[in-house]
């Protein structure tokens, strides 16, 4: 084990990249995180970072690549304070970990009900509040707050349409 740990400590050290546009090349630059791109590593070890994720939060979690979501039924003000208390600890990790988290592209949807809850995300001492959306693309489904399936059936047609009409 303690030999698999040297390669990939060895994999991850000492890396430079440049950049070339039509023959000409950009000097090279050290790189100080993040893993390979393009590498059959670089996956993998991207998972095992975010592995731990999960453990920091108490309600629904689900990752897919860097897109992470965090859900919970709301039925009281309990629920609505174990969502923030998760969304903080989201930041927490984030912070922790040095994984950068955008919270000017997180976004709320509240389904099924009409609550007006309120949420805050808390990076670098500022608060932000996340946009509310009533729809969303997610892994080339749409997904509506009212969870019916028109917008599916809207969108899905025309782009059908784009390719085999």
């Amino acid at each position: 084990m303690e030999q698999m740990l040297n390669w990939i400590v060895e994999f991850q050290s000492d890396r430079i990249i440049r950049v070339g546009v039509h023959g000409a090349f950009s000097e090279w630059v050290a790189v100080l995180s993040g893993v390979p791109q393009g590498s059959v590593l670089g996956p993998l070890l991207f998972l095992i970072f975010l592995n731990d994720l999960p453990d920091w939060v108490v309600n629904g979690i689900s990752m897919f690549a860097d897109d992470t979501k965090i859900w919970m039924g709301i039925y009281t003000v309990k629920d609505q304070e174990s969502l923030q208390d998760d969304l903080d600890k989201l930041m927490s990790w984030s912070e922790e970990w040095l994984v950068k988290c955008n919270p000017e592209k997180c976004k709320l949807m509240r389904i099924g009900h009409g609550l007006q809850t309120e949420y805050e995300m808390k990076k670098n001492g500022k608060s932000h509040k996340p946009q509310v959306s009533h729809e969303e693309k997610d892994l080339g489904i749409y997904i509506a707050d009212n969870l019916k399936p028109g917008l599916q059936c809207t969108r899905l047609p025309r782009k059908l349409c784009r390719y085999w009409g």
